[in-house]
């Protein structure tokens, strides 16, 4: 691998691709060139930085869920520290403050992975200014987040409060998917945009943007109505928790309807691709099989009366379906090669 760099941008930008060596600001080179791979970061090791971004928002969303489900929301009884006297969890709290605890230690974790996401993207010679936007309102993101899950604490879980921890956590696996996208060193199955927007090809790609982005839309509002449901359900976070005063089952229908919709877009999605031999056809076929599999874990926990395990493995599902819908209107979108290192 050499030291110059090239890239071509799934935006069609030509950014700045020098190093701050190449610049001649040698202030922090000594610095960063002794710490293995970001003296002068290449497209697939910022990759694997996004990919362990991307993992860890994820983590995070299903270890809140195990707070949640073992009625650990309230472990530690207030915010920022554990109690009053401390930041640690003491003997009396028992299994319930250790839980809360360590959910609140894996944020540390992923505002480490955060910062060296974002010192990569931003030492990345091809980088562009929206990736370095996006990869700072993530890293951003992770210490406002724990200050809404802070909320949620002083707010004796209030299941508003924490349905927007939630949704919160999800624009972050949404955002940090995009990242992983737009820092691919892989292909993935794109082409080039018509020339002539009149004509059919391009009147079909657009229909395809169009059915995307539907399908990421209402991929929302399924999952938001799942923290309606989880609001009205038994799972509080605590035995004392207050509910949001919604009948359960009429909550869990409207959320039902939902994915019966979610579902026929899938299909309508997975159906256009294959027919008109679009891009997007794996990425449709994979976001049908996760909608499968999601439905299958809502439909067994709910006549199982929701079992601890169940219920974190739909909220992981809710993570990776979310995943699919952004990634298939990425690829929707795309209409060029992934950048890559000279060699």
């Amino acid at each position: 691998m050499t030291t110059s760099q090239t890239s071509t941008r799934p935006d069609g930008a030509d950014p700045d691709r020098a190093t701050p060596d190449e610049r001649g600001d040698g202030r922090m080179s000594g610095f960063w060139r002794s710490i293995p791979g970001f003296g002068r970061p290449t497209i697939r090791f910022v990759h694997r930085w996004a990919i362990a971004l991307l993992v860890s928002n994820v983590g995070i969303v299903a270890t809140g869920g195990a707070v949640r489900v073992t009625g650990s929301g309230l472990g530690c009884p207030t915010w920022p520290r554990c109690t009053d006297d401390s930041f640690v969890p003491h003997g009396e709290l028992g299994i319930h403050g250790a839980i809360e605890f360590g959910n609140r230690m894996l944020t540390w974790v992923l505002i480490v992975i955060a910062i060296a996401t974002w010192i990569a993207v931003l030492r990345y010679a091809g980088s562009a200014r929206r990736d370095k936007w996006l990869v700072t309102l993530i890293a951003l993101g992770i210490p406002f987040q724990g200050v809404i899950g802070g909320i949620t604490v002083l707010t004796d879980l209030n299941p508003w409060v924490v349905a927007l921890h939630f949704i919160l956590s999800m624009i972050l696996v949404s955002a940090a998917t995009v990242l992983v996208f737009r820092m691919r060193p892989y292909p993935t199955p794109t082409e080039p945009a018509p020339a002539d927007t009149d004509t059919p090809g391009m009147a079909t790609r657009r229909l395809g943007i169009y059915l995307a982005g539907l399908l990421y839309a209402v991929t929302w509002v399924t999952i938001y109505l799942g923290t309606v449901v989880t609001g009205s359900g038994p799972h509080a976070g605590d035995v004392d928790a207050p509910r949001n005063g919604l009948d359960p089952d009429n909550a869990t229908q409207l959320h039902a309807d939902a994915v019966f919709v979610l579902v026929g877009l899938g299909l309508a999605a997975l159906v256009y691709a294959r027919v008109f031999a679009r891009p997007q056809q794996r990425s449709a076929l994979v976001f049908v099989g996760l909608l499968a599999l999601q439905g299958v874990i809502g439909f067994v926990q709910f006549f199982t009366d929701l079992p601890v395990a169940l219920v974190i493995a739909h909220m992981f599902g809710s993570a990776l379906l979310l995943i699919g819908a952004t990634w298939q209107v990425l690829v929707a979108r795309a209409t060029d090669q992934p950048r890559v290192d000279a060699a």
